[in-house]
Order: structure tokens, then sequence, then C-alpha cells
């Protein structure tokens, strides 16, 4: 069997890679990559797998089509690695495979990245290759997908993360932190002439731009109060005709690596494809696998121009749709249906959300919480239909059985994450006169789901690992005790146990006994921790 490698060199044999159903990058590459180092438009920040298999697969249509010439370049800032270990050895190529609900798959070697950049202030030669970028009047944005916690400048105490602290102090000529790096390159552009950017957070956020603008606004003031420097720069990103910082809703699930996957990759011949772990265990392979739906809904401002990007999955539009978009997504759409699939997927034993569809007690309840709960409170925003949404979600999407997505993935963090995915709805139920926020049945039981999944012990009896949660330490003593609980199913014990998390209005977004659910959630819960078999009990019980 001939072998494919995942190089320049490599794609020279184009027959090869076409024979086996590989659609190769159909423009001039070097020619891009000349144009896009002579005068880059787009950087983005965050190597990961979303980029490489939503921004920089759009951007190679956008050039097959004929409606870009450039590229974009790329730049890690957390993990290096993953730019010396499996970017640069590879040419900065890729392969997206595209995993569809029908069971065919298209393999794509994505070739639109021009360039990859290490933010690294401690290696001249990289921070100042970015440095150049960023005073070329050409550049017109910056894109992020470095998580929430990437624009966050403090600590779980509140105090300020001590490379943040001490790069306030020292200033823009060498700062540590990632996000006083990017600090840094946008000050070496006001110093270049004010020259204007559009700064585009793309990460799973709510109104992400501006976690953006204030980490930016935060150094700002800093490096203007300890003289590094001049109150001209905090006017600058203050200044929307010079810098904005867009809000935008990004939807694409892209789980990790899998090894189905790469499996189908090494029986065509493809050389390299072992993943690597890099020290900062990040995993990384050279091809990501992703579902095909997208949506990328961005705020149009762009104060130094942007392409019209012709057949990119972007959708270009004023700050209030963007809004309404991404609450319909996080409020009632997608991501509560996620969660409720999450948390009884674990503890009945599933490993892959797709087999959760076919489960006819979790079908109704995702039905029951997002077309009969969540629908009625959701603002339609218009470009993009709230019940053709869900329907494509659990239609299409979930249910693929080629995503290997799973709900222990899903599960991570779920307390910082009921508070938007079920609170707001029972927020919007409170304030409509029309509406009983005690008649939410659905979102009831998941949040006593949750309660039950903390003891981490599956509806069969047997103990399971919790996924990772910030809060996983403060609720141990809570959890312990619903553990302990166990087989029992003593309603006034179970409600003592529960109480001291049910009054954190933090976690569940509003007060749960104001709005009528509290009394239902422990009589769910209850019930769940009458046994082995309770949970389906109970869950059958409600959508049955």
């Amino acid at each position: 069997m001939s072998t494919l490698k995942l190089s320049n060199e490599g794609l020279k044999d184009r027959a090869a890679w076409e024979a086996k159903g590989f659609h190769l990058p159909a423009f001039d590459r070097k020619a891009m990559i000349a144009a896009t180092k002579a005068a880059p438009f787009w950087v983005h920040f965050g190597a990961g797998n979303i980029f490489r298999a939503f921004h920089a697969a759009d951007v190679q249509k956008e050039l097959e089509a004929g409606t870009l010439d450039r590229g974009i370049i790329v730049a890690e800032g957390f993990d290096y690695e993953i730019v010396s270990k499996q970017y640069r050895p590879h040419d900065d190529l890729s392969v997206l495979v595209t995993l569809k609900g029908d069971g065919s798959i298209e393999k794509t070697v994505v070739g639109s990245i021009a360039e990859s950049c290490i933010l690294d202030s401690d290696d001249a030669a990289e921070y100042g290759r970015l440095l150049e970028i960023f005073r070329a009047p050409s550049l017109q944005m910056a894109t992020f997908t470095i998580t929430e916690k990437g624009y966050s400048l403090t600590g779980r105490d509140g105090s300020l993360i001590p490379a943040v602290a001490q790069d306030l102090q020292d200033g823009p000529a060498k700062p540590a932190s990632y996000i006083g790096k990017v600090a840094s390159l946008l000050h070496a552009r006001y110093a270049a002439g004010k020259l204007p950017i559009a700064m585009v957070s793309t990460d799973n956020c709510s109104h992400n731009g501006d976690k953006l603008k204030a980490a930016m606004e935060a150094f700002a003031e800093g490096w203007v109060k300890n003289g590094k420097a001049d109150a001209g720069f905090l006017a600058y990103i203050n200044d929307p005709a010079c810098v904005t910082f867009p809000w935008s809703m990004i939807d694409k699930i892209t789980p990790r690596p899998d090894a189905s996957v790469q499996e189908i990759l090494k029986q065509d011949g493809l050389e390299d494809l072992e993943p690597v772990i890099t020290s900062k265990k990040t995993y990384v392979a050279p091809f990501v696998n992703a579902e095909e739906t997208e949506y990328l809904v961005i705020e149009d401002a762009f104060p130094n121009g942007r392409p019209e990007f012709k057949v990119a999955g972007f959708y270009f539009t004023e700050r209030e749709t963007v809004d309404r978009v991404e609450k319909m997504k996080v409020c009632t759409c997608l991501n509560p249906l996620h969660t409720s699939l999450a948390v009884f997927g674990c503890l009945l034993g599933y490993d892959k959300i797709s087999e959760e569809m076919k489960d006819a007690d979790l079908l109704a309840l995702v039905q029951k919480v997002g077309y009969k709960e969540g629908l009625p409170v959701v603002v339609n925003p218009g470009i993009l239909d709230p019940k053709e949404f869900i329907d494509t979600v659990l239609q299409v999407r979930v249910p693929n059985p080629f995503m290997p997505d799973t709900p222990q993935r899903i599960a991570t963090d779920t307390s910082q994450k009921l508070a938007i995915r079920f609170g707001e709805t029972i927020k919007a139920y409170q304030a409509d006169p029309a509406l009983d926020s005690a008649s939410l049945r659905g979102i009831a039981l998941v949040e006593a789901g949750w309660l039950r999944y903390l003891t981490a012990i599956g509806d069969d009896g047997k103990e399971f690992e919790l996924s990772p949660d910030p809060m996983l330490e403060s609720l141990a003593p809570t959890a312990k005790a619903l553990a302990d609980l166990f087989g029992k199913a003593d309603r006034a014990a179970v409600a003592a146990a529960a109480a001291p998390v049910l009054a954190e209005t933090r976690i569940f977004g509003t007060d749960l006994a104001a709005a009528g659910l509290q009394e239902q959630i422990l009589d769910d819960l209850t019930a769940m921790l009458a046994g082995p078999g309770a949970v389906r009990a109970k869950l059958h019980e409600v959508v049955g």
C-alpha cells in the first residue's frame, strides 16, 4: 500500500491522495503564503481543534472560491509544542475529517494556514515576528479561541495571577502572561500609528468580546498608571474607530481526535498519525474530526474593514442579534439539551452521546426541556429559527453515530453551566405572569439529576468517576452526604444534605425555592437515591 505524507512534498503526489478520497487545497498555496506574509489580514490565537476545523477550513473555502488570495496566520500562546511538534513538522497542513449523520465522511487537507507562530516573549525571533504582524497596516482582525478562562486576570481567590501582576508593573516590553502578551502586541500596533483592528473573541462564552476588552483595558490602565504606556494607549483601546471587540457566537462540535478516525486514515496509508501529548498534557493530532453543522455569528464591527467571506459559514450582524443567537443556543436550543444528556448519560452508563438518542426516555427528556419548556421564552434572533435549530440538534447533530462525543466530556464544569443553561429559562418564566416557573418539570428533573450525579454512584449502584469541575472540592461534603443516603430514600435527610447547595443561587442562577422548584427537585432526588434502577424509574415516570 502506498503511503501518504502530510507535508508540502507529500502533497505533490496529488493523484495518490485523491485516489483515497481526499480533497486537496485547490489554490496556489505557495503564492498564498507569500501574499499573506507580505500583507497579513487575519491572525488567530489558539491553535486547537476548533480553529483547524472551522476558521482555517472556512478560509480555505474562500481561497478556493477566489474570494481571498491570502490565508490565516495562527499563534499559540499556551502550549508552544502544538506548533513545534505538530504544525511545523507537517508544514502547517492538517486533515479535517467531517463526520456526517448518514455515515459518510469527507476528508479534506486544510492548507489555508500561511504561517504558525509561537507567542513567546522569551524568544526574540518568534515574538518579533508577531510584533511585525501587528504593526502591519493590512492587519484587519485578530480572533481568539483560548477558552473563557484565558481572558481571566485573577485566580479563584480574586487576586491577580502572579504573572499578570508582574506584567502590569513591568510594562509591554516583555510580558509573561498570555493576555499580557496580546496587550503588548496591541500596544505595538498603537505605537505604529494607532492602526485600526478588530479584536474578535470566538470563544464559547457569553458576551465574549466584553471579556477580551476588559482584559485589554486592565492592562492599558495598569501600564498607564505605572508609567509604562502613555494615556493615548488607553484612549486607543476605548475608541471604536480604532479598536473594536465584537461579540460572537460559535457553534461546532469538535471532539478530541478519535481512534476510530485515526484508523480510517491509517487504512488510507497516511503516515505519522500518532497524536502528540505535549508536556502540558495537550492531546493534538495531525487530523481533527468534527461535525458538518457550524455557526459563527459575529457583530459586524471591523474598523479596518474585512473580506466579504462569500462562501464561509459566517453570519455578520448587529450586536443585539448576536446576543439573541447566543442566548437561543446557550439557554435553550443546544447547551441545556447537552447538559441534560450529560448528567443522565453518566448516571445510566452511556459513553456516547449519540447512543443516548436511541433511549426513548432521554429523547423525551431533551424534547421536553427544549421544545416544551425552552421555546416559549426564546426571542427569535431572525437570522436563525429557534425551532429549526433544535430540530437540527436533535435530528441530525446529537444522534450522529459517527461523532465520538461523550457525556463525560460534556459533564465537565457543570456547576459553572447550570445558571446559564437552565437559570435563564427559569427567570424568564418568573418574569412572565402568563407562565409558571413551577411547571418546569423537565428542568427540575435535570437539576435533581445533577445532584444525584454528584454522588458518583451510577444507576447500577456502581461508582463512576466524576468529570472535572472547579467546585468539586467545595461540593464534596454534600456529595458524600447524599452518597451515604443511597438506598435509603429518606426525604428529610436528603433535604438536609442538599440544602447548602440548593441555596447557592450562583450555581442555579436563581432562587429555586422562590421559583417553586426546590420541593420538586428534592422529591426527584430522593426518588433517584432509592437504590439501583431508581434513576431510570423516575426519568421514565416524568417523561413517559
